[in-house]
């Protein structure tokens, strides 16, 4: 089977052996293609509403550039590959030229997703595609059924998180060819594991974006950014924009076969058009895919929007599956290592209390106001939503990675601690997210890092001790050089996973307990999720770190927790009612009356 995705921009293999080039250039007065292979510029005609296009002999494999003005050659903006930097030539991909083995499959339903994020570069000692591909059998045995994979929108340099990309319709060179990651797709569907990508449809990179040169139209001045300047979502001229990325998220699930998508940041596209692109976005994507097979698309949005998850009478998504539930992690850390800073001091009064409304309810800010963020309101109520639209984790690429030494969660809590924090996350109806290494206790830290050119270099290093400057631990400059320099080689390969710290026998440990918990949540509450009746479920919080929460099922029967995260025993004011299904201690007695300090015990009544 062959895939591809038809798109109104970029460089289109025909199947008369031509190739069509087309550039959307508003603010420039003539472009041509320059192709290298024949060290000749052709014209391209300008067409209407500032676009350009020529169509000419060439080939797959041929590199070209877009010349503008006779003064500046630019990569394309909807290059499939480059072959050296993101500044220099693109490539002719003809996407009919690889050959999909996976035509049997459709994917998995969301209730069964345990997902595993994973950056490629890092993730084994290769960096590559195909070193990831050679531990899909290592993934699907621990119990993963979707891989999620960090940004693959090409970036400046040879080493970056994804998130400063520039190209993002073109795989990283460094990691691999278009092919490569079809192969790794491909190979991930066979084991039947789903492969899920994250995108960034928020702001460009910092460096290697040149849209600005002949297409300013991309950006406005009414919005803002963290990063940068905001995408024009909503200022004249946004239809072409709002088709740029649309077409990108149908590019990644058509011609790459993804199973879904993860869009980072959604809190920061500004758009006050109607329809929002959040919603164009996702009912474009439905209603290509329709009941095709499933797609699933996840969200992260520090605004804790309900109204993306909303439901139909088959509770299937009128748009966006999910969302990361920034909440329950904030919780858990907070009780795991009894830190206060930044965001987490909105955790601190009543983390039991937090974390039963999480797993009860989805946010633990439904509305109410968020010290944090000087007493705006934060959040809409979610009670009504199925438990399955909030993904729970203990660990990503953020948590660990936006701590300036990036120590993992192994390295600031105690073992036991853990252990009953990820039985709660594991065997929750919510789906769960693992970050690389995490399943084996991997110690190694995961750093920020990126290769930006000597200023920009210097302005990012600077900039990044300086954000930690506030922290007490950070406030002298001997401690804020201790931070490490995202741009040092030295800085990726430090958070390279150490597979060879894989066999000693604390981390066999670590991999046990993760594997025999993702049994128990297959075996036993995997086909129970859809019977979990939303806005039923109850929680009754125990003390100031222990909560007993109970999911109702459809047709009777309920699934419940019990989980003690403080150091002291505390009182069960109500037995539960079902049989034991896992426990973080050494036994159940079935006359309790104490909860015992750092655990969590599960029970089903069917």
């Amino acid at each position: 089977m062959k895939r591809k995705h038809e798109m109104p921009f970029g460089a289109e293999c025909r199947q008369d052996g031509t190739v069509r080039f087309r550039l959307w250039a508003p603010k420039a007065a003539s472009i041509a293609v320059r192709l290298s292979e024949l060290e000749r510029d052709f014209p391209m005609s300008a067409l209407q509403d500032g676009w350009f296009e020529v169509v000419t002999e060439s080939r797959a494999g041929t590199q070209y550039q877009f010349k503008i003005d006779n003064q500046h050659s630019v990569p394309d903006p909807a290059s499939r590959f480059q072959t050296s930097t993101v500044h220099g030539a693109s490539e002719i991909v003809d996407p009919l030229a690889y050959e999909w083995r996976d035509t049997e499959w459709n994917g998995r339903p969301w209730e069964e997703a345990v997902i595993y994020e994973l950056h490629v570069g890092t993730f084994s000692r290769e960096g590559t595609f195909a070193g990831a591909e050679a531990k899909l059998d290592y993934l699907s045995e621990l119990g993963i059924t979707a891989v999620e994979l960090m940004p693959l929108s090409s970036f400046p340099g040879e080493r970056n998180w994804g998130y400063d990309g520039v190209l993002p319709y073109a795989p990283p060179r460094c990691y691999g060819r278009p092919e490569d990651l079809k192969h790794f797709i491909d190979a991930a569907h066979a084991k039947n594991l789903m492969v899920f990508l994250d995108v960034v449809y928020n702001h460009f990179g910092p460096d290697g974006n040149y849209l600005w040169l002949y297409a300013p139209q991309f950006f406005t001045n009414r919005h803002r950014t963290p990063w940068g300047q905001a995408i024009n979502f909503d200022d004249p001229d946004n239809r072409i924009v709002r088709d740029y990325f649309i077409h990108n998220s149908l590019y990644w699930l058509e011609e790459y076969h993804f199973d879904g998508l993860r869009f980072d940041a959604v809190h920061a596209i500004a758009d006050d058009s109607r329809p929002h692109i959040l919603a164009e976005l996702a009912e474009t994507i439905r209603s290509k895919f329709a009941n095709e097979r499933h797609i699933h698309l996840i969200l992260e949005n520090d605004d804790n929007a309900v109204r993306y998850l909303r439901r139909d009478a088959e509770d299937n998504p009128f748009w966006y599956t999910a969302q990361w539930n920034d909440d329950i992690h904030h919780v858990l850390h907070v009780l795991l290592t009894g830190e206060t800073d930044g965001y987490y001091s909105d955790y601190t009064d009543n983390p039991a209390q937090s974390l039963g409304r999480c797993l009860g309810e989805g946010y633990a800010y439904q509305g109410e106001p968020s010290a944090f963020r000087d007493g705006a309101s934060r959040g809409e109520p979610s009670r009504e939503l199925p438990a399955t639209c909030f993904v729970s984790f203990l660990q990503n690429h953020d948590q660990i990675g936006n701590r300036a030494l990036g120590e993992r969660i192994v390295s600031l809590s105690n073992p036991a601690a853990v252990r009953a924090a990820m039985a709660i996350l594991l065997l929750a109806p919510s789906p769960p997210l693992l970050f690389m290494g995490e399943e084996f206790g991997a110690e190694t830290p995961f750093l920020f890092f990126c290769d930006f050119a000597s200023e920009l270099a210097d302005k990012v290093r600077d900039g990044r001790r300086a954000e930690f400057a506030r922290f007490k631990q950070f406030r002298s400059p001997e401690a804020q050089a201790r931070i490490p320099d995202p741009n040092d080689p030295g800085t990726f390969l430090a958070s390279k996973l150490d597979w060879v710290s894989f066999e000693q026998q604390h981390h066999c440990e670590w991999l046990q307990f993760y594997r025999e918990v993702l049994t128990c949540r297959r075996e036993k509450i995997m086909p129970q999720i859809q019977n979990i009746v939303p806005g039923l479920a109850q929680y009754d919080v125990l003390g100031s770190r222990a909560v007993h929460v109970r999911w109702g099922l459809a047709k009777g029967g309920s699934l419940e927790l019990i989980t003690n995260l403080g150091q002291d025993s505390t009182v069960l004011r109500n037995k539960p009612d079902g049989k034991l299904l896992y426990t973080t201690g050494a036994s159940y007695i079935p006359t309790w009356e104490q909860v015992p300090p750092l655990s969590s015990v599960w029970f089903l009544k069917a």
